[in-house]
């Protein structure tokens, strides 16, 4: 924000020391006035639209998160009525996989945009010791349904989060961005700003906004990697044993 700024303020004051001593900035052609006008109506539709693609992304990103924590804390409850031995199994090894996915993954998942293999082990781990294990009981056989529904909803939440680990906006979008950037900032030039202080801390802050606006759609474009990302909160909290 504050190198955009700097830079208009610059362009103008270099723009006008070469500027001829006739020049009346007052008589700006209509048309370019209203080609200024719209054309920043279409790039802040234009940024409006990419803030709320990312912003989407990131928050369907942090549902998934929620939804997988979620569906293996209901998993290590369930288990509850099964024999002390396969409980303590199955809460075991989702103990473990919760523990890698916040203690290692999660660092994969930021540093490189993905998931690893063994996170995929773990879990396939404890669906096995779900689905293999065979009900005692007409108690037992209640509980069992209901454990393979959320371990499927753990499965399918672990490949959104996978999913969700890359950048959203595609490349030719962030070149559509950056030019509208420098048309609508060009423009201003167009319309022969003066170097009054009025004049060049408007310039100053359009130019900031759209630079700002820019920032958000960086950081919110991969959900798991930049400033404001998506965190392993959700986990920590349903298992307060396990520190990521």
């Amino acid at each position: 924000m504050l190198a955009a700024c700097a830079v208009v303020v610059v362009v103008t004051l270099v723009r006008n020391k070469r500027a001829p001593v006739d020049e009346d900035p007052s008589e700006t052609p209509d048309v370019i006035e209203y080609m200024t006008m719209w054309i920043g109506v279409v790039y802040a539709i234009v940024l409006g639209l990419a803030i709320a693609g990312v912003w989407e992304a990131r928050s369907s990103a942090q549902d998934h998160v929620q939804s997988e924590a979620q569906a293996l804390h209901e998993i290590s409850e369930r288990v509850r009525v099964y024999p002390p031995d396969v409980r303590d199994r199955i809460r075991g090894d989702v103990n473990t996989y919760v523990g890698y996915v916040v203690d290692h993954e999660w660092k994969t998942m930021s540093h490189n945009e993905r998931v690893t293999d063994r996170g995929a082990r773990l879990l396939q781990k404890v669906r096995q010791d779900v689905t293999d294990y065979q009900p005692k009981n007409d108690f037992e056989a209640q509980a069992y349904q209901p454990l393979l529904d959320q371990m499927t909803a753990a499965d399918q939440a672990r490949n959104a989060r996978a999913d969700s680990t890359g950048t959203t906006m595609p490349p030719v979008v962030w070149w559509g961005l950056l030019t509208g950037a420098a048309v609508t900032i060009g423009m201003v030039f167009a319309l022969q700003i003066r170097r009054t202080k009025r004049e060049l801390v408007l310039a100053g802050l359009f130019s900031a906004t759209i630079a700002f606006m820019l920032f958000l759609i960086w950081d919110f474009d991969a959900p798991f990697s930049r400033g404001i990302a998506v965190t392993a909160e959700p986990f920590t909290n349903l298992f307060p044993g396990i520190t990521g």
